[in-house]
Formats: C-alpha cells, sequence, structure tokens
C-alpha cells in the first residue's frame, strides 16, 4: 500500500530522551492528518523501515533526538543531503537504526527517491545508568511544538504535491 507522506517516529525510549521520536508517532498516530499520511512508531527497527519505504512515500519525516549543541528541547527542521556514495551502506544491526543506513539500503532494495525531512530535537540526556525512563522536562516541552511543526509540513506539502 503507497502512501503519500510516512512520519516515522524514531529512538530508544530506554535512552531517555532517544524516545522523543517514539513519543511524536505515538501523540500524531491518533491526530486528524491527511487521508494519505501514515505514522508509525518505528523505534529502533531498522528494517522494518525499510520495508515501509518500499512502499514508495513522496515525503518521509524522520523524527528523531538530534545533536547539534543548541539548548536541550531545541527543535531543528532538516532535509539531510544523501548522496550515492551512500548507497553501500549496510544495516549491521536489527535492532539499531542508522537512518542515512536506512533509506540507503531503502534504495538498493528499489524504493523510489522521495523527499527526506528531519525533525530534530536536542537531548538533555541520552540515559544513564540510573534505571529513569521517560524524556527530560526540556524534551518533553518540546513534544507538542514538534507536532505542530509536523502537521504545518504535512498539510503544506501536501498541497504542494497533492497528498490527500
Amino acid at each position: 500500500m503507497s502512501c503519500g507522506a510516512l512520519i516515522a517516529g524514531i529512538g530508544n525510549i530506554f535512552n531517555r530522551d532517544d524516545g522523543f521520536g517514539v513519543e511524536v508517532a505515538c501523540r500524531l498516530a491518533g491526530a486528524e492528518l491527511p487521508e494519505n499520511v501514515r505514522v508509525a512508531d518505528f523505534g529502533i527497527r531498522g528494517f522494518d523501515l525499510v520495508l515501509a519505504l518500499l512502499d514508495g512515500p513522496e515525503l518521509t519525516i524522520f523524527v528523531d533526538t538530534v545533536q547539534r549543541g543548541g539548548a536541550p528541547g531545541t527543535l531543528y527542521a532538516m532535509e539531510p543531503d544523501l548522496n550515492e556514495n551512500d548507497a553501500a551502506a549496510v544495516i549491521e544491526n536489527g535492532h539499531g537504526l542508522d537512518p542515512v543506513k536506512v533509506l540507503a539500503m531503502a534504495r538498493s532494495m528499489g524504493a523510489p527517491r522521495g523527499r527526506v525531512i528531519v525533525i530534530g530535537c536536542e537531548p538533555a540526556t541520552l540515559g544513564d545508568d540510573s534505571g529513569v525512563i521517560g524524556l527530560s522536562q526540556e524534551v518533553q516541552a518540546a513534544v507538542d511544538p514538534a507536532i505542530e511543526m509536523i502537521r504545518s509540513l504535512v498539510n503544506n506539502i501536501s498541497r504542494e504535491v497533492g497528498v490527500t
């Protein structure tokens, strides 16, 4: 089943703020979005994401933590620079998820090239040995603004490319 847009929550809930993408995807799953938009929590399941990319979404939005040196909770919208040299990438671990390697593997398997946007959040912590699970206050506070950012992107791009 082909979809116009795929919103992919990425991350590991056991590594504190790394669960940001998972939280956003879970919250978006119940939101009103255009009909041809799929939201999924991929967590750390890289091969499942490869299979979803084979459906050929025109737009893929990865939601994940990214470290760019900003204040914790800072949101970023980025279009990654993907090139043909990434095509040799291989997923070494079925329980890990490197988005560039996932895209490369999907493309090597015949997935069409769609637009890719990363909505990233600067983490405060990526886990420790305290056994605490859950987002830091700064990153939790960024969840709703990230959802609004994604909804705006999807609605704008839906109008541009005719996703209904």
